[in-house]
């Protein structure tokens, strides 16, 4: 199957957003050093798309790739023998530290349970508001700019998203500077754990990256971690939490079985990945979702009437949410196109046979939801952006099963249900204020490194409505 690299076209009337053109073998051991690089995505080769189950060797790594359905299934579902690989958790330690996404076995369960009630559906009706308030603060940034040229929606979409988590965690909104520092920052971490993550791969020396993107990580603490420091410290002294926000919650919570609260550290852990994973994730998927409006003006359009149909020109409900399915299934299509995490590695625990492997302890096992949602077995037309698709109850099984962008099982991600709430708002209410276009001969590359981003941007005409 060849797989075109397609630069935002029209192929039988559906738009198909752009996509690394796979190779058309598998790459050689520095070949792979070299595409690896930059982007994960970048080393697949056509049969990636379509095996059940693949194998890699470097010198420093044995790695699987699970494609099968029924392996998923069975890897995320055991949580205890196939845990978050050791490489992942030390590339993002200086991130996040020993927190929830990271952290593995009775240690996570503990964690988990401990951070749950942050965003039960209570919590996440009394965050609405602030969502809206970002939402309606990003409506006014664009709007001062010079809309008569093309407009990068990434580092919008990384404030609006950042301005979310700030808002939802210390009920406070974000300002540019800061905005700024931590979309530069959380771009420098991620490009140089890449580079660390490669060495490793081939036990080379870090030459450095490891420690500059320790720094790069250190930058972005730094504009938060006064906030909790004084926040912890009031609530220490008067029992008081100071707001209703998801850092009350936290240092609300208890361990279940000591009823110890979380310390500082273990608090910046949770709050670090919380505003990491949560502002990095949201804001990848927004600007794709952006780019894909822009690209089929008829899906935007009717994404809009939608949006009219059921507010108006009102400020938006939460209950409205429930009423705007186009704009939900756009949101789970570019999802499905553009997983935030596109690999999701797990450490082999014990000798273990998966079809005719035998997976060795220490071994990486891959998930990726970037193949197996572009997996034509799943899916029609695997790479068109047709977010219909979730209308059709024939796809009621892959839904479930071949969709996975916050992954599957035990372990899926907390925040999905506050992710999908706080980029509905926003994407609502950026079709009520403006029409989209593409630029042409501009398309956006995607790269896959922690998370997938487009790699210089995405760029787009913006028009006031």
């Amino acid at each position: 199957m060849s797989l075109p690299n397609i630069g935002g076209e029209h192929v039988d009337g559906l738009f198909v957003p752009p996509f690394p053109d796979p190779h058309p073998k598998k790459s050689s051991l520095f070949w792979r050093f070299v595409r690896g690089w930059n982007s994960w995505i970048h080393v697949l080769f056509q049969k990636s798309y379509t095996m059940k189950m693949g194998e890699i060797r470097t010198p420093g790594l044995h790695m699987y790739i699970a494609n099968e359905l029924s392996l998923v299934k069975r890897i995320m579902g055991d949580w205890r023998g196939f845990p978050k690989h050791h490489l992942l958790v030390r590339t993002l330690g200086p991130a996040i530290g020993n927190s929830v996404f990271s952290a593995n076995g009775d240690d996570w369960a503990t964690q988990r349970e401990m951070i749950n009630p942050a965003f039960q559906q209570a919590a996440l009706g009394r965050t609405f508001p602030m969502m809206r308030d970002a939402a309606d603060a990003l409506a006014a940034r664009i709007r001062a700019l010079d809309l008569s040229r093309p407009v990068d929606v990434d580092p919008l979409m990384t404030h609006v998203a950042a301005d979310v988590i700030f808002r939802t965690l210390f009920s406070l909104p974000l300002g540019d500077a800061d905005a700024r520092r931590i979309h530069d920052a959380f771009n420098w971490f991620q490009r140089h754990a890449q580079s660390a993550s490669m060495l490793r791969f081939y036990r080379l020396p870090s030459f450095g990256f490891f420690g500059r993107s320790r720094r790069a990580a250190a930058d972005i603490h730094a504009v938060f971690a006064h906030i909790v420091q004084q926040r912890l410290d009031a609530y220490r002294v008067t029992g008081d939490s100071g707001a209703n926000d998801i850092l009350a919650s936290l240092m609300a919570a208890r361990h279940p079985t000591t009823g110890q609260p979380f310390s500082f550290s273990e608090l910046m852990g949770q709050v670090s990945t919380i505003f990491l994973a949560g502002h990095e994730t949201s804001a990848s998927a927004l600007s794709w979702a952006l780019y894909c409006l822009a690209g089929d003006l008829k899906i935007q359009q009717a994404a809009r009437n939608e949006v009219q149909l059921v507010a108006g020109e009102q400020p938006f409900e939460a209950e409205m949410l429930r009423r705007l399915p186009v704009l939900r299934n756009i949101f789970r299509e570019t999802l499905r196109l553009y997983p935030p995490v596109a690999f999701m590695p797990r450490e082999v625990s014990c000798p273990t046979q998966m079809r005719d492997k035998n997976l060795r302890p220490g071994a990486m096992i891959v998930v990726s939801p970037w193949l197996i949602q572009r997996n034509p077995e799943h899916w029609c037309c695997p790479h068109a952006f047709n977010p219909a698709r979730f209308e059709d109850v024939e796809n009621k099984t892959k839904i479930r099963e071949a969709w996975l962008p916050f992954g599957a099982g035990p372990r899926i991600c907390v925040g999905a249900g506050f992710a999908t709430q706080e980029a509905t708002v926003v994407l609502a209410t950026l079709l009520r204020a403006f029409s989209l276009r593409p630029v042409p001969g501009v398309p956006p590359e995607p790269v896959s490194r922690l998370t997938l981003r487009p790699k210089r941007g995405v760029q787009l005409y913006l028009a006031r409505r």
